[in-house]
């Protein structure tokens, strides 16, 4: 490699890091504003000095955020959204991934009659906007009596998740090894044992991405949460937008820099525990 190829190799990775750590600082110097101005005072905060750490950092406006803001008229902090959210998130995470799994399976190598058209039913209610099925919906789950309730909402998510969970499970088990499907049956292996005993152990990377979207779409949400949760049931976002927008006197900043972080810690934590899993399995369906 001549000298000439040798500083340009080295200046496009100049440019390449320089991009990228440009980058980071983009999507993190929000958070850093954020968990500063989480831990001081409002006198401190009315300085104006947003880019600088705390003199006398504070818990204070973590323990408001938690058991002490008001939600409306309710000033109980946002302990209440966050058990909802996970209430509404555990069965709305498994219960998707467990069908989109069987679908996936079964559409990959049963192929029973008729898949191919709910396959692509599937496919077509991926594509249509949640706007426009939510009327629908608050008919249906009104006329069956589960509209404001735990099942309602967690209903709706299994619903809006299926398409996308069976196109990755489908997409997935397509690129097997058709040999072991083969041999299983050769085995006297019927849809179930090699479900179980055979597919779910080799679809862990898919499981983890599957998990990661799923959490990450249902904690966030909070058009549907608002919509069929019903005041009993709202997450942890609906009642972030409440803390937010509830003022009586002042606008505690440090107070809402707090609620925000505690409402995207969990599907944060899930990313960065789980995040090597997700490009493997991302990337695991996409050669055959």
């Amino acid at each position: 490699m001549s000298k000439r190829t040798k500083a340009t190799a080295r200046w496009a990775r100049f440019g390449v890091y320089a991009f990228l750590l440009f980058a980071a600082a983009f999507f993190l110097l929000p958070l850093y504003v954020m968990l500063t101005t989480s831990f001081k005072s409002m006198e401190e905060i009315r300085l104006g000095e947003i880019f600088a750490l705390p003199s006398a950092p504070s818990l204070d406006a973590w323990y408001a955020a938690w058991s002490e803001a008001c939600t409306g008229v309710n000033c109980e902090g946002i302990r209440g959204g966050f058990w909802n959210s996970v209430a509404i998130t555990v069965p709305s995470v498994i219960l998707p991934i467990l069908l989109g799994a069987i679908n996936g399976y079964a559409l990959s190598w049963w192929k029973p009659k008729g898949g191919e058209w709910l396959f692509a039913v599937l496919m077509i209610g991926a594509f249509i906007p949640i706007q426009v099925m939510i009327f629908p919906l608050v008919k249906l789950e009104a006329a069956i009596g589960i509209y404001s309730s735990l099942p309602g909402i967690v209903l709706v998510h299994v619903i809006f998740a299926m398409p996308i969970m069976t196109l990755l499970f489908r997409n997935y088990y397509a690129s097997l090894p058709t040999e072991l499907f083969k041999a299983a049956r050769v085995d006297g292996g019927g849809f179930w044992r090699i479900f179980i005993q055979l597919v779910l152990p080799m679809s862990t990377p898919m499981l983890i991405v599957a998990a990661i979207m799923q959490i990450t779409g249902v904690w966030n949400d909070y058009i549907l949460g608002l919509t069929f949760a019903g005041r009993d049931n709202q997450p942890m976002t609906v009642q972030l937008n409440n803390v937010i927008n509830t003022t009586t006197g002042e606008r505690l900043y440090n107070l809402n820099m707090a609620a925000t972080i505690l409402t995207s810690a969990v599907p944060l934590l899930v990313y960065l525990i789980s995040g090597r899993w997700f490009v493997r399995g991302i990337a695991a369906g996409a050669v055959k």
